[in-house]
């Protein structure tokens, strides 16, 4: 065994060792539990960074422990490899995306593997592939044929310059977050998943998940967003609107009914229409709002704008003229395209009502003599009662909702309603780099599906993509197709798939990857699925899991899978962070500096007091510590840290640094700190096999002090067992393995018996560490004696014997200041306990002249004396 740690010499044998012997390749084993983990599989932007590491290596450790407790264990990985990156990096770098995007995952494959991780290679997908997204075209037509997917045209946010459809979360102030343009509201026919008749099941099998976090499922209720109310019918005004019908209105408190003053359309309702057809400033104002975003969320905290449009609705059960106003804040695709406006109690109508002088009416007495109007918009208080509301006066919350309600009911002017906040799901993205929608649209047939034996319709991949529109649209070659129907001249539909699609039902075909016979092989799936174990960042709670969630019951109901979820358990890990450093320049902006360029100065505390740029010697500005990211320049380069330090010391830390579902602070001295103990390990594990191995321990003839040092050995086991396995603190497992190596370090070795117990515990630091540093503990295992690869051997079991003490010691303190410890036997009653701490002669000396007024006993711990 040699003398130092050379964690590159003792990673690359490790790694060599599994890739022969096919360590982590699974099948089917029936008889044998199996256990499927899972991390969200990666982009192939072409560097890993600190929280891949940090995620792979959460998941990593808990698949190795999981294979220890003797589990058949499934841990795959592949490449979410469709997406506007890609694209956006062509234009940059003149290359396809195609080869970019290949070219970067062999790159991160590279990088991946020298983490070491228990990966089957063998079931690797990559989403840009024809094999994986041909089976997602063959869902896609089964699904249309279902009308689970339909044709619409709906309001989006258009690029003009990338002429393409953008998320809400890619428009920034109003503009394309790529291109900078002005976004416009554009009507365009889309495809969309009709997720929403699974809104009702999306919601209540939530309450089917205990193993996921609560603040996940929070925010999933929120984003689906039910709501049980009425539709309300306001008839129209026949002498302004020219003609009958009502304006509907989704209202989930009609008990404020009566507090109407004005109702509000989007300016793409019909009645917005009508009254724009001469009206020239109307017209104007109804140009300006297709620009900006289509999100609720910029929609809420943009300036509230309107016009009248001359139009009156009639109020349901008053009959008094309320007039109709177009407004910037109402989204056609929400709702009806239409609120009725209650400035008194909702903050947005009082803000739009006081802008335009339009009439506020109480209808809510409140506790309070003032009534200016910021208190008449009180929130509404079940114990409050109506006024202002002719018949319903003197009405509380109950009685006026249900007296409303059914005076509604009854003239045929509302309905109850449940409405949810979640919509349909539009998948077609106006891009090149994508799976091809497999749609034919011919003159005479109208949209066919293409027939499932020419499939997949397989995307070129020889091209490149100029920024404007899609380059589909652009070739001939790609589009001029014939109608399988009736064999007419057809044009093949250009627009690609959202890349989510690709991300929704992964997981599944990693079940058989292979497999031609269709999406998934059912059998298999019975047998992996759901996923046992699933981790990924909390920015993927709402759209990614969602919409995971809503495929896998789309393949229940095809009879693909035989689960109601895809993911058992679930796992957030949190963000690594760092300190950033900057400059502001004359003009305002910020230059970013990282932080290996930094100088730090400390007090004699070590408190940071000032730092400087190592370049040029002045100084910088500490900006305080933030998530890793190009744009502040603090990211560390994973790569350089498994170049100097080895993997197992970057596993070590990420895992050490913090639990993980919370953010880990990254730091030099951090690890460096991992790097020294990995070598104390070594250099322990090295001074006692160059010894020789001892013979098999006695247990039975173990002295006290040889007891106390098995004791630490079993009680980190139960420990460890219980912070990793049950709980995911593995930092806290891991300050218990650091405790037992400072009593190992310490253990005397002059006798068979005291080489004995520091074998047993040498191994079980090993056996312990090896789901966390697996190549350290490889190594260290065979020059243990273990002629097996300790990725076969078991997790080690603690001996509950050793763990039942003949004696415990005790501390005693005098009103609370520590006196003396004592020794006495572990089944001693509170009664002796008491009486043991009384003739202590400490307590004796301590009390002397004073009155015993209590005695207070931690049973276990401690003994307090209280005199006076």
């Amino acid at each position: 065994m040699q003398e130092q740690y050379q964690p590159r010499e003792i990673e690359n044998a490790a790694q060599t060792f599994w890739e022969e012997q096919k360590s982590f390749e699974v099948s089917e084993q029936l008889g044998k539990e199996p256990y499927y983990c899972l991390s969200m599989f990666p982009y192939p932007s072409g560097k890993l960074h600190m929280g891949h590491v940090r995620n792979y290596t959460i998941g990593d450790v808990i698949s190795r422990y999981q294979r220890m407790l003797g589990k058949n264990v499934l841990q795959p990985i592949g490449w979410d490899a469709f997406g506007m990156p890609a694209e956006n990096a062509a234009i940059k770098n003149n290359v396809a995306p195609a080869k970019w995007t290949y070219e970067n995952i062999n790159y991160m494959k590279d990088q991946l593997r020298s983490l070491g991780l228990a990966v089957d290679w063998s079931r690797e997908v990559t989403t840009c592939k024809p094999d994986y997204y041909r089976w997602e075209q063959w869902l896609f037509i089964h699904l249309f044929k279902n009308g689970i997917i339909y044709k619409k045209s709906s309001t989006v946010n258009w690029d003009p310059i990338d002429q393409t459809v953008l998320a809400n979360e890619q428009v920034i102030d109003g503009r394309g977050w790529r291109s900078g343009a002005l976004i416009e509201k554009r009507k365009i026919p889309m495809y969309y998943f009709k997720i929403t008749a699974y809104a009702d099941e999306l919601l209540s099998s939530l309450d089917d998940l205990p193993g996921w976090p609560e603040q996940v499922k929070t925010m999933q209720r929120n984003w689906i967003g039910k709501s049980t109310g009425m539709e309300v019918q306001f008839p129209y005004n026949v002498d302004s609107i020219g003609a009958a019908g009502v304006l509907k209105v989704f209202t989930n408190r009609p008990d404020t009914l009566m507090g109407v003053t004005y109702v509000a359309v989007a300016a793409e309702h019909p009645l917005a229409t009508q009254a724009a057809q001469n009206n020239h400033e109307l017209q104007a104002f109804i140009a300006t709002c297709k620009y900006g975003s289509v999100a609720e969320a910029d929609v809420a905290t943009q300036e509230k704008k309107g016009l009248p449009t001359g139009l009156f609705v009639e109020h349901p059960l008053t009959c008094e003229k309320l007039p109709v106003w177009v407004t910037n804040y109402v989204l056609m695709h929400y709702g009806n395209g239409a609120v009725m406006a209650v400035p008194t109690h909702d903050e947005r109508d009082l803000e739009f009502a006081t802008k335009y002088n339009l009439p506020i009416d109480s209808i809510v007495r409140t506790n309070s003599s003032d009534t200016s109007q910021a208190l008449r918009q009180d929130t509404y208080d079940i114990r409050s009662k109506l006024i202002n509301s002719t018949e319903f006066d003197g009405l509380n919350f109950d009685g006026s909702l249900g007296s409303i309600k059914d005076t509604l009911i009854k003239k045929n002017l509302g309905t109850s309603r449940t409405q949810f906040r979640l919509r349909d799901w539009g998948i077609s993205r106006q891009r090149y780099w994508g799976c091809p929608i497999p749609i034919i649209h011919c003159k005479t047939c109208g949209d066919v599906t293409v027939p499932e034996d020419q499939l997949p319709v397989v995307l070129p991949e020889d091209v490149m993509p100029n920024g404007a529109g899609s380059p589909l649209t652009r070739m001939p070659e790609f589009y001029e197709c014939h109608c399988p129907q009736c064999g007419q001249s057809a044009k093949r539909e250009t627009d690609t798939m959202d890349t989510f699609v690709e991300s929704s039902w992964y997981y599944a075909r990693y079940v058989s990857p292979h497999y031609e016979g269709g999406l998934l092989e059912k059998n298999l799936a019975d047998y992996w699925l759901p996923v046992d174990q699933y981790i990924g960042g909390i920015e993927h709670a709402t759209l990614h899991l969602l919409y995971a969630r809503f495929f896998h019951k789309l393949m229940r109901d095809k009879g693909l899978v035989s689960s109601d979820e895809p993911f058992k358990n679930l796992l957030t890990q949190g963000m690594v962070v760092t300190e950033t450093y900057y400059r502001r320049q004359a003009n305002g902006d910020y230059t970013w500096f990282n932080p290996s360029d930094i100088e730090l100065e400390r007090d004699s505390k070590a408190k940071v007091i000032n730092a400087k740029l190592k370049f040029d010697g002045l100084p910088v500005k500490i900006g305080g510590s933030e998530k890793m990211a190009k744009s502040k320049n603090n990211g560390v380069d994973p790569q350089l840290m498994i170049d100097r330090f080895g993997a197992d010391t970057c596993r070590l830390f990420m895992m050490f640094a913090s639990p993980p579902d919370m953010s880990a602070e990254w730091s030099d001295s951090g690890i460096k700190g991992s790097h020294r103990f990995l070598k104390r390990v070594w250099r322990l594990a090295h001074a006692h096999v160059s010894h020789g191995l001892p013979g098999t321990l006695d247990v039975k003839a173990l002295s006290d002090e040889q007891k106390a040092i098995r004791r630490r050995t079993h009680l980190t086991i139960r420990q460890a067992s219980q912070d990793l396995g049950q709980n995911h603190k593995f930092n806290t497992a891991i300050a218990q393995i650091m405790i037992l190596m400072n009593v190992l370090e310490k253990a005397p070795q002059d006798s068979e018996q005291d080489r004995a117990l520091v074998q047993e515990g040498l191994e079980t630091v090993v056996l312990l560490l090896a789901p966390i540093t697996p190549h350290i503990s490889h190594k260290l295992w065979n020059h243990l004696g273990h002629i097996n690869a300790i990725i076969d051997a078991s997790w080690p079991v603690q001996d509950d014997s050793i763990l039942t003490q003949d004696t415990m010691q005790l501390i005693i303190q005098v009103n609370g200041k520590l006196r003396d410890k004592i020794d006495i036997p572990a089944i001693a009653s509170r009664e002796d306990v008491e009486t043991a701490a009384r003739v202590n002669k400490n307590v004796l000396h301590f009390t002397k002249g004073l009155i015993i007024h209590k005695v207070i006993v931690v049973p276990g711990k401690l003994v307090n004396i209280v005199a006076s």
